[in-house]
């Protein structure tokens, strides 16, 4: 651009903007949901857009800016689209570390918890979330656990709500049950204690009857989740075909699940899990004491130190046997920790020649080895290394020759036919252990009576409130916080109003978390956890984004909680979200960020240092939303250059005067403004804001350049900040005041639409097409795109280049496909 008298530029200062812009937004509420047209083309009215929503253990940090970043490209995105875009946020407020916390300060959880929740909103709001305030909530609100409890309570009436006594993972240090999703390594994920065992009467949610539908159910969310999440769920729930075979084991019947039936032959001896009751059941007399001396050494190992296949295999001989229901042999019974108590039904049949760790019992015990599947492998016996392939069924009676498939069908049905067995399907995927010995969650609505039993508390007394605890009565000796506070246990019966007690344990933090995104819908709703109406509108969630890390957790309780509900008649669809985004972790130097390591990076410092958008440009643009970013990498600096270098176009731009327009720049804009489109629709944003830098420098050589055209760049400055106002809010928002808008009056980047591409701009005037001779790049030809194959091949022929190459050798054949691409091949 050229002037006569020198123009002095508006400084571009990030923090400046933030503090101009914040306080117009919260003035123009623009982010409500509710108040769209709704006059969308090609597509629903309303779209859902939710971050998981976060735990407030203090301020946040630098995996909440890339989480909640990349939502907020999508919600504002959609807004931009014309779409009714809910975008709300709330608080998981209860859990553990509140109250361990409390413990240490002699305070209540709740004092920590909102604290940090104030904290965090801040944090959110200068972060320029595009959220939805008025929606927000907190699972430890009384309003909200008051509908956990009814829930619960309903669950509880349909039986998928129960109590019974059972081996669970006990935290020493936390004193309280762990599922075993939160067993990681056989240590607690919470505090990293070592993890027990210890028999304990608990809740739990009868997950396992919707084991099938949880998995078919996959089918809708492929394509729209990613694979790995679906993979891990699968497994995770762990659908096996089989059959169920009886064994007579000192006249009684014991039932066990194999995957292989084709294998019964092999089977040469028995296995109880050594802390089921089934082994004290069947065990010998004189075999009790050491069955009981091993039972203690068991209950010191997680599961997963149990199935570890590289551990020497221990057990006892429980001094009887079991009929084998095909040979009619009797082989020893054992009770060993390699088998799991609630898996199948606590027994197995062992067939050392074809599994590894039965193998690995009968080599450290000296039990037989004999093969029943010729897979053509070295003997077991000798090698060590049992066989698990397919194969030819041998030393099995009737059966020899036949393959594994035909074999499991024909021994199925001749067990079912003699009475000995049936075909069966188990899943790895237990229920859900949901009560905990801790105070800061929702209390199980239930008293115990004398008298009448377990009895609900009646819907009109709840919530049922926790007692004012605080300090060192929050830290469990014996039993749990609750249990200690007499005057809180210590009730009425509602059936009979005999002296009762309440229920000790409260609810598992994931119970909450499970049903919130409906909750949001109508979050001051008073007749029901929801307002039906209102999920209708806004259920399913179109968008959910979060870690991988909830995979199986949280993901899995959320459709479980969906598919209960929908059984119910208060939902009408099967799965809570359509799509799934799992962001990477922020690492630091290669490594995850720890103080132990040295290499955290703190937000607060880092948004000072840079500011809102150069720190949310910068997660973006780092990598694909999936892979993890190293931010020893990445520049946030450059970030911040790139801002400013669009904020001083605008200020050049907003300094023109005409209505000059350049098809150049036009053609420009409307190819980057299509593009754009489609990357954010293919969720490929660090492409865009590449593509945005592209823009930028055109733009700039537009303005920079003699008698620049000031309508084009106008709008193209203007379409730049519309599309950038998703990425780098205040920065659009500051561009979009220095072209002339009136923000303050309510002509907001963020009220605007988003740039619409004219298509005619979007057709190509030439297009380059590549001649190749015998294969061989020979020459490039700029052409019309709509050029006939016939114009084509002569100009290819006409070439000096092809001539040169053809040598005169005559032309056996050329391959044409205008406008793209001619190949000549020579006789």
């Amino acid at each position: 651009m050229t002037t006569d008298v020198p123009v002095e530029r508006a400084a571009y200062d990030p923090h400046a903007v933030q503090e101009r812009w914040l306080p117009v937004w919260d003035r123009l509420d623009l982010y409500r949901a509710g108040r769209a047209d709704g006059n969308v083309e090609g597509g629903a009215a309303k779209k859902y857009v939710l971050d998981m929503f976060p735990y407030p253990s203090g301020d946040l940090h630098m995996g909440h800016a890339e989480a909640y970043g990349l939502c907020d490209v999508l919600a504002r995105y959609w807004m931009r689209r014309g779409f009714d875009v809910m975008h709300p946020i709330g608080w998981d407020s209860f859990g553990l570390p509140a109250e361990n916390a409390a413990i240490r300060r002699d305070e209540h959880p709740a004092t920590y918890t909102y604290a940090n929740i104030e904290t965090q909103a801040e944090s959110f709001r200068r972060y320029a979330i595009s959220f939805d305030w008025t929606r927000r909530l907190h699972t430890s609100d009384p309003d909200y656990y008051r509908w956990t409890q009814w829930l619960f309570l309903r669950f509880r009436e349909r039986g998928l709500a129960y109590r019974k006594s059972s081996a669970v993972n006990w935290c020493p240090q936390d004193q309280t049950v762990l599922a075993n999703e939160q067993v990681v390594q056989g240590a607690c994920e919470r505090c990293g204690a070592q993890v027990t065992k210890r028999e304990l009467t608990q809740w739990f949610f009868r997950v396992t009857e919707y084991a099938d539908r949880l998995l078919a159910d996959m089918e809708q969310l492929r394509g729209h989740w990613p694979e790995r999440v679906l993979l891990m769920q699968k497994n995770w729930i762990g659908k096996s075909l089989g059959a169920h075979v009886d064994f007579e084991v000192s006249g009684q019947t014991v039932t066990v699940f194999t995957t292989r039936p084709d294998t019964l032959y092999g089977a040469t001896f028995f296995v109880v899990a050594a802390d089921a009751p089934l082994a004290l059941e069947l065990c010998a007399p004189e075999r009790r004491a050491a069955l009981e001396a091993y039972r203690d050494q068991v209950r010191r190992l997680s599961d997963i130190d149990r199935q570890a296949t590289d551990r020497e295999k221990t057990g006892v001989d429980l001094g009887v046997t079991a009929l084998n229901p095909v040979t009619g042999k009797q082989i020893p019974v054992y009770a060993a920790d390699y088998v799991l108590a609630d898996y199948g039904t606590g027994a197995i049949m062992a067939v050392p020649a074809h599994d590894q760790r039965d193998l690995d019992f009968a080599r450290a015990f000296g039990l037989p080895v004999r093969v029943v599947i010729d897979t053509g492998a070295a003997d077991p016996a000798e090698s060590g290394v049992a066989t698990t392939g397919d194969g030819v069924v041998v030393n099995s009676g009737p059966y020899d020759g036949l393959p594994k498939d035909e074999a499991i069908s024909r021994i199925v049905t001749d067990l079912e036919t003699r009475g000995g067995g049936k075909g069966a399907v188990n899943f790895r995927l237990r229920d859900w252990l949901i009560s905990r010995q801790r105070f800061w969650g929702p209390p199980i609505p239930v008293v115990h009576c004398g008298a009448c039993g377990e009895v609900a508390v009646p819907e009109s007394e709840l919530p049922v409130r926790l007692p004012d605890l605080r300090g060192a009565a929050l830290k469990p000796v014996g039993t749990s916080p609750l249990g200690a506070a007499t005057d809180w246990v210590n009730t009425t019966c509602p059936s009979c109003g005999g002296a009762a007690t309440r229920d000790t344990d409260t609810m598992d933090t994931f119970v909450d978390s499970s049903w919130y995104f409906l909750r949001f819908c109508s979050p001051d709703y008073q007749d029901g956890p929801f307002d039906p109406a209102a999920v209708r509108e806004w259920m399913p969630v179109a968008q959910y984004v979060g870690g991988v890390e909830h995979a199986i957790l949280h993901l899995l309780y959320s459709r479980f909680f969906t598919k209960v509900l929908q059984d119910m008649g208060m939902v009408d669809f099967p799965e809570p979200f359509l799509a799934l985004m799992n962001q990477g972790q922020v690492i630091n130097q290669g490594k995850a960020m720890s103080k132990s390591l040295g290499n955290g990076v703190d937000l607060g410092a880092e948004l000072s240092r840079f500011g809102v958008d150069a720190v949310r440009l910068t997660v973006v643009f780092a990598g694909p939303p999936e892979d993890d970013i190293d931010w020893a990498d990445v520049s946030p600096a450059g970030s911040v250059k790139y801002l400013a270098r669009v904020a001083r176009l605008a200020e050049d731009v907003g300094g023109l005067a005409g209505a000059g327009r350049d098809a150049s720049v036009d053609r420009a804009v409307a190819r980057t403004v299509d593009e754009v489109t489609r990357l954010i629709e293919a969720q490929r944003l660090n492409v865009v804001v590449a593509r945005f830098m592209e823009l930028t420098s055109s733009l700039r050589k537009a303005v920079d350049a003699a008698n620049p055209a000031a309508a084009s760049l106008r709008d193209g400055v203007e379409a730049l900040a519309v599309m950038l106002g998703c990425f780098a809010p205040y920065t659009a928002e500051e561009v979009w005041s220095r072209l002339g808008h009136d923000v303050e009056a309510g002509d907001s980047v963020h009220a605007t639409t988003w740039p619409v591409a004219d298509p005619a701009l979007l057709i190509e005037d030439t297009v380059t097409c590549v001649v190749q001779v015998a294969g061989k790049l020979r020459d490039r030809l700029v052409v019309p795109p709509d050029i006939a194959e016939d114009d084509l091949r002569a100009l290819a022929l006409a070439s000096d280049a092809v001539i040169a190459a053809l040598d005169g050798r005559d032309v056996k054949l050329v391959v044409v496909r205008a406008p793209k691409l001619v190949n000549v091949v020579p006789a």
